[in-house]
């Protein structure tokens, strides 16, 4: 099932920085791969793929968008400027960070209660930090990828490339 794509464009996000922008207006015609991140988790050196995904990949469209929870353990306690000083200074992290955010439950952010409705139509759970949705230029959900699939897996690149 394609997501509804005028609204998931629609969805107001704000960055670390304090901006905001929508998900359409932020990142037109870019193919996104949305991140729950988290830097006290075991899965956080996936840092480090992601930043060079998007690297590699950026000038060809490719966006990550690293969006920090703390909803799974306790694993990003931090402040919007301690996660963002903890990802450049430990990983050398040049993408886009939105501000902490629920991703599941009654809380979860709007872009997150799409995302998670791929690609049945009925919201199913993040289950981890750093699972990932891969969001094509034209807005519809292409993919879903467990926490456990590495950044530069050839599943994931093999889907970003196909993306791009």
């Amino acid at each position: 099932m394609s997501q509804r794509i005028s609204t998931l464009r629609d969805i107001a996000i704000t960055f670390n920085d304090g901006t905001t922008s929508t998900f359409g207006e932020a990142f037109a015609d870019r193919t996104v791969l949305v991140v729950n991140v988290a830097s006290k988790c075991g899965f956080t050196p996936q840092y480090a793929g992601l930043e060079e995904l998007y690297t590699t990949y950026r000038d060809q469209g490719l966006v990550v968008l690293g969006v920090p929870s703390n909803q799974f353990m306790g694993q990003e306690p931090g402040t919007d400027a301690d996660i963002e000083e903890f990802c450049q200074v430990n990983y050398g992290v040049t993408f886009p960070l939105a501000t902490k955010t629920d991703v599941n439950g009654p809380e979860a952010h709007p872009l997150y209660r799409e995302l998670t409705a791929y690609p049945t139509g009925e919201v199913q759970d993040i289950g981890w930090n750093f699972e990932k949705f891969l969001v094509g230029a034209d807005g519809v959900v292409l993919g879903r990828f467990a926490s456990k699939v590495e950044p530069l897996s050839d599943e994931l690149v093999e889907a970003v490339r196909a993306a791009l």
